[in-house]
């Protein structure tokens, strides 16, 4: 059976990238009928986010994608938290010590910074295995003594070969690789030593990772060679990128999944989206809901090129989630940020949400959408100029002139939508006019805006009879002023 792992550290809030290998995690174990099984990698203590842990269960489970092992739901090949298998990381290590495939290190930091050469802007230095000539009885008054010390991989000669499952077959000479550190002087494993470890234990058959990876995945090979175990499927993932030159990066300030959830984006939408940056589904499709997802995801279509990750087209999709939400759910999305925007008691904010719901692409557009309803703006009359429905400033004063008495004749009672629009048409029947010669300087008067989330009549039920009369004599008032002064 497939089983995939997803292992982020907990160090913050996720970011796109890594929610994507978690979603292409997910998406490989769940479309073949595997498990997907949640890590936390917290051997990097010095970036360790207090709270961090919580952050990437509840991302997990927002981005509905819930985990079959993992530390909170347990699981047969716990623990799930590599701190708690300290112990196992250091027992392998001294086997592959005994084996003659890793070696101790006693080189000082400073001795470490010496064999630095400067290129370019950066320092570079790759270990010259002085530890690696230490007779044996060096090495045990060395660690009789407790002289601090790390575990280092000896890389054998020749050259590794593996496969990536989109990058195809990859060649390495050894000889470019480092002795690479497995134990540090903590005690604790690095992440390159840790996840060969636990990837074995947890029966790990598809590793997916960022293509960044690829030239360490020698490395890892040597050491599933050294222990005699069976090598994983790889999965390499290009980048996600902001722009052509530059990498998606939480250390950035790029957004991550919650800054998106906090901006307005539907969960559904954001994963819908990040699915497509690097893999190309079989069929003409855009809109897929998980199921769909599970259905359809295979690694082949998975792309080696890098995404760039469009704001505006996520914003397109999340406009198209709204559009498809239950009244209901949308308006308990929606409910926050409509009371934030609309203070007034008589105006019924449901009637707004039905309005909004279709126009907008993140529910932060609601705000600017929707202000105009607590206080008319200041606006230019040349918002009554419209090329296409062929109006002027004086033919809109006059048509505002001529609906303002039917608008006041309309009882209280029968103040609705439907009589409104109706008496308006009446009225351009008589005139003589098109439609949009009236309900365009009326949607205008009304909104101040130059668009609005529904028509003249609409706005007017909406609004109430007073501010509705109120509004239309301040754009008589508006259009009288600027017409005499021409």
């Amino acid at each position: 059976m497939i089983r995939t792992r997803f292992a982020p550290s907990p160090t913050g809030y996720m970011h796109i990238g890594n929610l994507r290998t978690a979603l292409y995690e997910f998406l490989i174990a769940k479309s073949q009928g595997g498990s997907f099984i949640l890590r936390i990698e917290d051997t990097d203590q010095e970036r360790f986010v207090e709270g961090a842990t919580d952050v990437i269960y509840k991302t997990l489970e927002m981005a509905n994608m819930p985990h079959d092992e993992g530390p909170d739901v347990g699981g047969d090949y716990g623990p799930y938290i590599q701190s708690e298998r300290k112990n196992d990381y250091i027992k392998y290590a001294l086997e592959l010590v005994e084996k003659g495939e890793a070696y101790y290190c006693f080189c000082t930091k400073e001795r470490l910074d010496s064999l630095k050469t400067e290129t370019g802007h950066e320092a570079i230095a790759k270990y010259d295995r002085h530890c690696l000539k230490l007779s044996k009885e060096e090495i045990e008054e060395n660690l009789k003594n407790g002289v601090p010390y790390v575990i280092r991989q000896k890389i054998k000669g020749g050259k590794t070969t593996f496969h990536d499952e989109v990058y195809g077959d990859i060649t390495v000479d050894n000889a470019e690789l480092e002795d690479q550190i497995l134990i540090k002087s903590d005690g604790y494993p690095t992440y390159n030593f840790a996840n060969v470890i636990d990837d074995h234990a947890m029966n790990i058959t598809h590793v997916v990772r960022g293509a960044e990876y690829l030239s360490s995945t020698p490395k890892y090979n040597l050491l599933y060679e050294a222990f005699g175990w069976e090598i994983p499927k790889y999965v390499h993932l290009p980048a996600v990128m902001k722009d052509k030159h530059n990498k998606l990066s939480k250390r950035n300030g790029d957004a991550s999944f919650q800054d998106l959830v906090n901006k307005g984006y539907l969960p559904g939408a954001i994963v819908n989206y990040i699915a497509l940056l690097g893999w190309s589904p079989s069929v003409n499709q855009e809109i897929f809901t998980m199921e769909e997802l599970k259905k359809e995801f295979s690694i082949k279509g998975l792309s080696k090129s890098p995404a760039i990750f469009d704001i505006e087209k996520l914003t397109w999709m999340n406009g198209e989630y709204i559009k498809k939400m239950e009244f209901e759910d949308f308006y308990k999305w929606a409910e926050p940020e409509l009371k934030a925007a609309v203070k007034r008691t008589d105006i019924d904010l449901k009637k707004v949400a039905k309005y909004v719901q279709t126009r907008i692409g993140t529910s932060k557009d609601i705000a600017a959408m929707v202000s105009f309803i607590d206080k008319l703006p200041e606006y230019s009359t040349d918002l009554y100029v419209h090329k296409k429905m062929k109006t002027t400033e004086e033919m809109c004063l006059e048509n505002l002139k001529a609906i303002l008495p039917v608008i006041e004749s309309i009882e209280e009672t029968c103040w609705n939508n439907d009589t409104i629009y109706g008496k308006m048409v009446e009225l351009i029947k008589e005139m003589g006019i098109k439609n949009g010669q009236m309900f365009w300087p009326v949607r205008t008067a009304l909104s101040g805006e130059p668009t609005s989330p529904c028509g003249a009549s609409e706005l007017a039920e909406l609004l109430g009879k007073e501010d509705t009369i109120a509004r239309i004599n301040k754009g008589i008032e508006l259009l009288s002023k600027q017409t005499s002064d021409n």
